[in-house]
């Protein structure tokens, strides 16, 4: 396909997403189905172009002050792929599988309009009711901060270290163009450009033997602030598939006793053959059934629980950018109480002398700080271990991280702006009574 066939296919895709009010990946899946003369490349360029537009909604139409898919889709173009408008002209010339050429007030708009006065939600690209949120989150910056979580993410892996060294899978994983993280001395990054394939990590024999597993960077620090160490009780609350699990398991050295549980079973699905790649065997995996807490014969004896809380994920809209515009208020209320009862659970498991970890991955105050201030109000058996003492971890580094991340009292905020991973807010509290 050629590059206008392309934008052409991405025009109507967006037109499906808006018209079927369906998410981007079924969207995409079911056009490559319905078009199968299209090779991977030209998928994996037509769903850059998708996502990007996804990403750049709000700033797109405003640049056009149009918004339409087509209006969207040129906007994108000069907002995100720094296109100008003879450029984007070229593309759309209107012939065969081409766009219909531009108008005069197209080629205006992408002459002419910027988004210099812009407010804070379209240039940040959020939907508009999110706005005083992210006002008490960032302040001033919620526009530059949300507009940096519009970005494509890299690819980040974890090297286990139950099994490998990241020096030496860097070097047999060195055809990816990998890099150490900036952070964690546990990973890799692959930084990928607009168009550009996720690369087959699946097929690679480092994740065939599991030497490395898919994890953002941010979330491997929350797993490290945790300070799960070998010869623990540690009890990951919200394992789901078994991300955080696997890093803790790692950080355990395989010694002490891993417990991993969710309330939804099904979340707990892929976690099996996780562990067994990853040649993790201190791990207890406890499905709930019925009525019946699966950590009955818990109580009060946790070196460490993780609380990896369901949350709004407004920290990963870099990799989702279609659910923050399928966000709704309604959402937020359910998480909040959610978190509330999973925090209250966990409390429960933790020994005197023992830490409770707790890790979103939203950027939403409500989520992080409050929820914080309001389970110490409620449980005065606790307090906060200071952000500085969890960056410990990272040695040299730990000054800048710091310096980077937003540090509060209730704990510390990674942002893509800050820290460069996906929001990860974490807080960590010990129990004194």
């Amino acid at each position: 396909m050629t590059p206008s066939a392309r934008l052409s296919a991405a025009i109507d895709l967006i037109a499906a997403i808006d018209t079927d009010r369906v998410p981007a990946a079924k969207a995409l899946k079911e056009w490559g189905t319905a078009h199968r003369y299209a090779g991977s490349g030209d998928r994996a360029a037509i769903a850059g172009l998708v996502f990007d537009v996804l990403r750049r909604r709000a700033s797109s139409a405003w640049l056009m002050d149009d918004d339409t898919p087509r209006a969207r889709v040129l906007g994108m173009l000069k907002r995100e792929r720094g296109l100008n408008a003879d450029a984007i002209a070229a593309l759309c010339d209107g012939g065969r599988f081409a766009p219909a050429a531009l108008s005069e007030s197209e080629h205006a708009a992408l002459t002419s309009r910027s988004i210099d006065d812009a407010p804070a939600h379209v240039a940040g690209d959020y939907p508009e009711w999110l706005d005083g949120h992210l006002a008490q989150a960032f302040g001033a910056d919620r526009a530059a901060e949300a507009a940096a979580m519009a970005s494509r993410a890299p690819l980040d892996m974890r090297v286990n270290t139950l099994n490998a060294k990241r020096d030496k899978v860097a070097a047999s994983m060195a055809h990816l163009g990998v890099t150490p993280t900036p952070w964690s001395p546990l990973g890799l990054r692959i930084d990928l450009g607009a168009d550009a394939r996720n690369p087959g990590i699946h097929a690679e024999e480092d994740f065939i033997k599991g030497h490395v597993e898919v994890q953002d960077e941010g979330s491997q620090l929350a797993a490290l602030f945790s300070g799960a160490k070998p010869g623990e009780q540690v009890i990951d609350l919200c394992a789901g598939a078994g991300g955080k699990t696997l890093a803790l398991a790692a950080m355990m050295q395989g010694k002490g006793r891993l417990i991993a549980t969710d309330h939804d079973k099904r979340q707990l699905a892929p976690i099996y053959e996780r562990l067994s790649r990853a040649g993790v065997h201190n791990c207890d995996v406890r499905t709930p059934k019925g009525p019946n807490d699966t950590l009955s014969d818990i109580s009060a004896s946790a070196d460490l629980v993780l609380i990896d809380a369901p949350c709004t994920g407004t920290g990963t809209w870099r990799r989702n950018p279609d659910a923050k515009w399928r966000m709704r208020p309604g959402a937020l209320d359910v998480r909040l109480k959610d978190q509330v009862a999973v925090l209250d659970r966990g409390a429960a498991l933790v020994k005197p002398g023992g830490r409770l970890a707790y890790v979103t991955c939203s950027v939403l105050h409500q989520e992080n700080n409050a929820q914080i201030q309001a389970f110490l109000a409620r449980m005065p058996g606790f307090e906060l271990v200071p952000a500085v003492q969890l960056a410990a971890v990272l040695w040299d580094k730990a000054d800048d991280f710091i310096a980077a991340a937003l540090v509060s009292q209730e704990g510390l905020l990674m942002t893509p702006r800050r820290t460069g991973t996906d929001g990860f807010f974490v807080s960590v509290m010990r129990r004194i009574g």
